[in-house]
Parts: structure tokens; C-alpha cells; sequence
């Protein structure tokens, strides 16, 4: 019988590393859709009624809306590309280009919030109080509404999951108990890494964003209220000032932890150290090169070479390495301590 005719899906390995989040994706939904309502409403009402106060909330609202939309879309189109063969590694790091993206708008946000508050600290300007606590106070319950959603959102996604395990790839159970000694120890380690890796930066964003927004409003509050009744009219710019640096904070926060995803700087994981001290751990094996992908909150696409002194097929390494669950997809490469290097490529 000729190869073609053969069933290969055995060797074939889905390419949809994420898990699903259908809950989040919705409840981001509520939340554009939520945001993008009070949008309206607030840029209508000031037009209709002549309120500067309305009018400026209702833009500073579209930011909110966009940076939303942004972690919608980042959703959707990672689902439906989900199985696109072009993605080598999955469609997960659109998602976390989205979270890039929300951090830079985060930080134009607290720019814009320094540049404003320190222009009315040299100039200030009049407040009406009455009508600019009704907005901020509205604009609060919306944004406690959204960061509601989009907490219940993670709170049930969480660890609903599914792998691909590498361990899946292999389909020769014979392996010897020089493995299962070191498997505790090496497991436990495994969990914890699972435990500490699994989130969704994302949702983080989105949630920051309306938490950003929500701990302003609280704060302008406070200074509405210090203003109205004891004439302290510096402390809505100062409370401005104080809230873009948390912001910020929280925008490099961001940034950091998405841009060490989006360059793969992965190798200080601690699953890749897991990785080397399972294979390592029988006598005779050296791992000489390793590379490992995140392609998941939680899961690695790893490449190992490795020169044995007594050579067993890869399936017999796969195996070892089959209580590490966040290893989802594996190659591994092995070569006799004895044998000739491969020549070097012209």
C-alpha cells in the first residue's frame, strides 16, 4: 500500500494551542457595547445641553471603547484563525500584540492626564462642580459594571482548558524506572510553574483599563468634593498628576510582560529547566540544544537536540517528559555520542 493511502492523523498535531474563552469574549462584548452606549449618551446630552463637562467625558469615553474594541477583535480573530496553517505556533500572541497595544494606549492616557493636569495646575480653570460629579459619578458605575464582567470572566475561564500534550505524540509506553524516580519532584515543579503562568494578559488589559478608569473617577470625586466645599481648587489638577503615574505603573506592567512574549524570551522559564533536568536525569543523556515557544498562557512548543551514549527512539524521551503538561508540542533530536557530526551547511 502506497504512503498516501495510509491514515497519518495520528502524526498530525492540532496547531490551536490557546484554550477557548468564550465567557471572556462575551463579557468584553457587554463591556465595548456597555462603554460605547454611555459614549453616545454623554457626547448627545452635552451637545444638546451645551455641557463642556459632558461633551469631554463622552470623547474620553471613545478611548475606552477603542482600547476594548481592540481586546474584542483580538478574540475573535485569534478564534476564527485559530486553525489558519500560516500561524507555525497558533494564533495566541494576537492577543497578546492586543495587550501591547492596550499598554501603549494606556500610557497615551496617562500622558494626556499629566499634560492636562499640569497645564491646570499654572492655569486654572473654572469647575462646575455640580454638573462634573454627575458625570464622573455615572462614569464610575459604568466602569464598575465593566470591570465586574470582565472579572467574572476570568474567574470562570480559569483552568478550563485543554492540551495537546507532548506526550500525546508518542505512542511506545515502554520506558524503564530510572524516569518514574525523578517524576515527584519534577512534577511539582511542573505545577507550579502551571499555576503561576496561567492568565490571561489580555483580559488584564481590558480589566486595567476600566479599573484605570474607575480609580480616576473615585479620585476626581474626592477632589470635586475638596473643591466645592473648601475652595481647594489644586487638588483636582494634583489628584490628575497622581493617577497618571499609577497608570503608568500599570501601562509598563503591561508592556513588559507582553513584550517578553512577543520576543521569546522564554529560556528563563522555568519549564525549560524542567524540560532539561527530566531528559538530563538518565545516565548517558545530554541535552545540547533547546528551544522553547510559549504558544499559550500556560503552554510551550519546545525543540531539543540531544546526544546519548546509548541512543533510544524519541518516543522513549517524549515519554519522559510526559508529566510536564505545559509542554504542548515537542521535537526532539537524538544523536549518538560516537557518531559523526552532520557536515556543516554551506
Amino acid at each position: 500500500m502506497e504512503l498516501h493511502q495510509h491514515d497519518l492523523s495520528r502524526w498530525r498535531h492540532s496547531h490551536r494551542f490557546a484554550v477557548a474563552r468564550p465567557q471572556a469574549e462575551r463579557r468584553t462584548l457587554y463591556a465595548v457595547l456597555l462603554t460605547a452606549v454611555m459614549m453616545v449618551v454623554e457626547i448627545v446630552a452635552g451637545w444638546w445641553y451645551g455641557s463642556m463637562a459632558l461633551l469631554a467625558d463622552g470623547w474620553h469615553m471613545s478611548s475606552h471603547v477603542l482600547a476594548l474594541g481592540v481586546t474584542l477583535g483580538a478574540y475573535v480573530v485569534a478564534r476564527r484563525l485559530g486553525d489558519d496553517p500560516r500561524f507555525a505556533l497558533g494564533t495566541w500572541k494576537i492577543e497578546i500584540l492586543s495587550t501591547f497595544a492596550s499598554a501603549m494606549m494606556l500610557g497615551g492616557v496617562a500622558l494626556m492626564m499629566v499634560t492636562e493636569s499640569v497645564a491646570r495646575l499654572w492655569n486654572p480653570v473654572v469647575i462646575h462642580y455640580d454638573e462634573a460629579l454627575i458625570v464622573t459619578v455615572v462614569g464610575l458605575a459604568v466602569n464598575l459594571i465593566c470591570a465586574f464582567w470582565l472579572m467574572g470572566a476570568h474567574d470562570h475561564d480559569h483552568g478550563h482548558g485543554h492540551g495537546h500534550g507532548a506526550h500525546g505524540h508518542s505512542h511506545d509506553h515502554d520506558h524503564d524506572h530510572a524516569a518514574d524516580a525523578h517524576r515527584p519532584a519534577l512534577a511539582a515543579q511542573a505545577g507550579k510553574v502551571a499555576a503561576h503562568e496561567h492568565h490571561d494578559l489580555n483580559l488584564r488589559a481590558a480589566y486595567l483599563h476600566v479599573l484605570a478608569d474607575a480609580a480616576t473617577s473615585i479620585a476626581a470625586i474626592v477632589a470635586l468634593l475638596a473643591g466645592k466645599f473648601f475652595a481647594w481648587q489644586w487638588m483636582d489638577p494634583v489628584v490628575g498628576v497622581v493617577g497618571a503615574i499609577v497608570i503608568t505603573k500599570w501601562a509598563l506592567g503591561l508592556l513588559r510582560e507582553s513584550g517578553v512574549i512577543l520576543l521569546d524570551r522564554n529560556m528563563d522559564q522555568p519549564v525549560v529547566a524542567s524540560v532539561r533536568a527530566a531528559l538530563e536525569a538518565e545516565p548517558g543523556v545530554h541535552v545540547t540544544d533547546l528551544h522553547a515557544w510559549r504558544v499559550s498562557g500556560d503552554k510551550y512548543a519546545c525543540v531539543v537536540s540531544l546526544v546519548a551514549q546509548e541512543p533510544q527512539p524519541p518516543s522513549h524521551y517524549k515519554i519522559r517528559l510526559a508529566h510536564l503538561k505545559q509542554v504542548a508540542h515537542l521535537n526532539i533530536e537524538v544523536n549518538h555520542c560516537c557518531a559523526p557530526p552532520p557536515p556543516a551547511a554551506a
